[in-house]
């Protein structure tokens, strides 16, 4: 039976904290979870959840995914805990390493999830940054893999804001070997820091391109991939980048453009007839609440090696 292998860093704070192959290994264990091949009992083990932003399908997929390995979550609310009073990062982490077994954390800053690895005695799961979504792009990868059970030649274009999704859709990309096309405003580009790493682990600068033509980037793609414009925080842009991404919206159109194989992916929540079409969403080729699912499935599968 395949069994969880322990991870050679004690964090996942970025798609970088993984080899490629142990990305390969979390999503064969992912798979073997939903199939029901695999049963891991954590022993009791506990995962605490500290949220600085607004959650439905992280929080509960981590609850869920928890509670299927035996284990049990703390919800900790900053609202209703010292952490929204200002306790220091580092204090707090010291405490709650003495309570829990891992500790998943969504913020905004992604200097504060480092902080909080500095000082903790216990592995830290990013559960989304300003800078990096690392579990989704474990669970869009793994959709993509039961669609074409390899990597081999799947072309991923992703179109919206360069932003967290799209940073770790590009290192995960990156150590699979995917081509990933980022359609975007050039103002709105990925960070040119993470673009830097993952040109350094590509083997073939070709599979990875960032473009403004959001109809050449999806030329002879498979998946199509897109995220709100405006993320949690940026209420007040949106106005500007509802203007700045006019064009941008994955529409029937653009999908004739596509691969015919091609299936449609979005990490929610959906702003419908915005980014994307009511349409499409409810099309055929979308794999949307597959991938919503396969949040559970991977976090199942990468808290079992982080904690076996």
């Amino acid at each position: 039976m395949l069994k969880p292998n322990k991870l050679a860093k004690n964090n996942f704070l970025s798609s970088l904290d993984l080899s490629t192959d142990e990305v390969f290994h979390i999503l064969e264990l992912a798979s073997n979870f939903k199939n029901k091949k695999i049963n891991i009992d954590l022993n009791n083990k506990v995962l605490g959840l500290i949220f600085d932003k607004s959650s439905t399908r992280t929080r509960v997929s981590f609850q869920v995914a928890m509670s299927r390995l035996g284990g049990t979550t703390i919800d900790l609310n900053p609202t209703t805990s010292q952490i929204g009073r200002g306790e220091p990062i580092k204090d707090t982490a010291r405490v709650l390493s003495r309570y829990c077994d891992v500790i998943a954390i969504r913020t905004f800053e992604h200097s504060d999830l480092e902080e909080y690895s500095k000082w903790s005695t216990k592995p830290v799961i990013n559960a989304l940054t300003d800078l990096e979504h690392p579990c989704q792009a474990l669970a869009d990868f793994l959709t993509i893999h039961e669609e074409f059970l390899d990597f081999k030649d799947v072309v991923l274009t992703f179109i919206g804001d360069g932003n967290n999704v799209a940073h770790s859709l590009i290192l995960c990309g990156a150590l699979l070997g995917v081509e990933v096309r980022i359609a975007c405003p050039n103002s709105y580009r990925p960070n040119p820091l993470v673009i830097k790493k993952a040109r350094e682990i590509y083997k073939n600068d070709n599979l990875l391109k960032i473009t403004n033509d959001p109809y050449n980037a999806v030329k002879g793609a498979n998946v199509l991939y897109t995220d709100v414009w405006s993320s949690m925080g940026e209420e007040n842009q949106k106005k500007e980048k509802d203007r700045d991404f006019n064009g941008f919206t994955i529409d029937s159109d653009l999908v004739e453009k596509a691969e015919k194989d091609a299936i449609i992916l979005h990490c929610l929540p959906a702003y419908r007839n915005k980014e994307i079409t009511n349409a499409v969403m409810e099309s055929e080729k979308s794999r949307i609440f597959q991938q919503a699912e396969n949040r559970m499935h991977a976090q199942q599968a990468l808290l079992s090696c982080l904690l076996c």
